[in-house]
């Protein structure tokens, strides 16, 4: 029994994936993923805002001066540029899997010329995550889309590297979108974005950013999504948000992801559930009769299972009915 899949070219032991959090954040935290039978790392992310103030320290690029002045110090975030180069330099020299930087960023610029640095120190991939939230009113979808497609193709211009991108689930047509991405050269994308959430403290009545551990109802919206694009893109399609329990991966993988990332399920089990993970999957892969993983893959995607409108509206309109038929009344 295997359960080797290709991902962004590498062949991997199976397709779980170390998602960024902090336990990817330090050379410990990555040796101890290893060997907890992480396929693959991805490391926390480097933002746009601190090679933009390095740069400011610097007086390298003197003319953005105060353009970020509300990011207060470089400790605000996991890394320096350079302590993030230096420990991509160290993963690769400690660990066999791959190591997939991350840069995170809003706008096309010069800051996309980082990525040849990562590729340089020996990253094996780069994932792309392009946090944007629009508040500007008079913005049209066209321009968000324009911009950040910009910045994949700056990006895709510097490296020869593996590229992912994480993408926003909030596109108008996400199936469309997918496909400019390859066009544009990406290797590989990654369902969904998770935003930063804003929370609300009544006691001292102040707005707090929070972000929450994830569960099993956060993969429904990746898996619909994976399940559409599955054969129909030629670039590999990853999983992230709420993979918590075996089964979560199971179903993912079924529709067609190539790989599926764990964060808040490691955050709060440690290191060590992803062996519980891949015990899930070879059980019910015993149970099934199957003897590799690429002989189930997507065979419940919509282009491959027997009522392919089950994606689609009729979905929602047979639970509608059914709900109302136990006497759940929604209208």
């Amino acid at each position: 029994m295997t359960l080797q899949v290709q991902y962004l070219g590498f062949t991997l032991r199976s397709p779980l994936v170390a998602g960024a959090s902090p336990l990817s954040s330090s050379l410990s935290g990555i040796q101890q993923l290893e060997q907890a039978g992480a396929a693959a790392i991805v490391l926390p992310s480097l933002f746009e805002e601190q090679i933009v103030k390095e740069a400011i320290a610097e007086k390298q690029y003197t003319d953005l001066s105060g353009k970020y002045a509300k990011f207060s110090t470089l400790e605000d975030y996991y890394f320096s540029p350079e302590s993030y180069l230096h420990l991509i330099r160290e993963a690769k020299n400690k660990v066999q899997i791959p190591i997939i930087a991350s840069l995170n960023g809003k706008s096309p610029g010069w800051w996309c010329r980082f990525a040849k640095k990562i590729e340089e120190v020996g990253a094996d991939a780069l994932e792309l995550n392009i946090f944007w939230m629009p508040t500007d009113m008079d913005q049209s979808a066209d321009s968000i889309e324009m911009f950040t497609l910009d910045i994949v193709r700056l990006v895709r211009q510097e490296i020869q590297i593996p590229l992912a991108v994480k993408i926003s689930p909030f596109y108008t047509n996400v199936g469309n979108m997918a496909k400019r991405f390859q066009a544009a050269g990406v290797n590989g994308l990654v369902l969904f974005n998770r935003f930063m959430q804003p929370g609300i403290n009544t006691e001292k009545i102040e707005v707090k950013s929070q972000m929450l551990l994830g569960t099993s109802r956060d993969t429904f919206l990746s898996l619909r999504w994976i399940g559409i694009l599955f054969d129909r893109l030629k670039v590999d399609l990853a999983a992230t948000g709420g993979v918590i329990e075996p089964n979560d991966a199971i179903q993912l993988i079924l529709v067609g992801a190539t790989v599926v990332m764990l964060c808040s399920a490691l955050l709060k089990n440690g290191p060590e559930h992803l062996n519980i993970m891949e015990k899930g999957l070879v059980n019910w892969m015993d149970k099934h009769g199957y003897s590799s993983l690429e002989e189930w893959r997507g065979l419940l995607s919509q282009k491959r299972c027997p009522d392919p409108e089950t994606f689609e509206r009729a979905q929602y309109i047979n639970s509608l009915i059914l709900d109302r038929e136990k006497g759940n009344e929604y209208w």
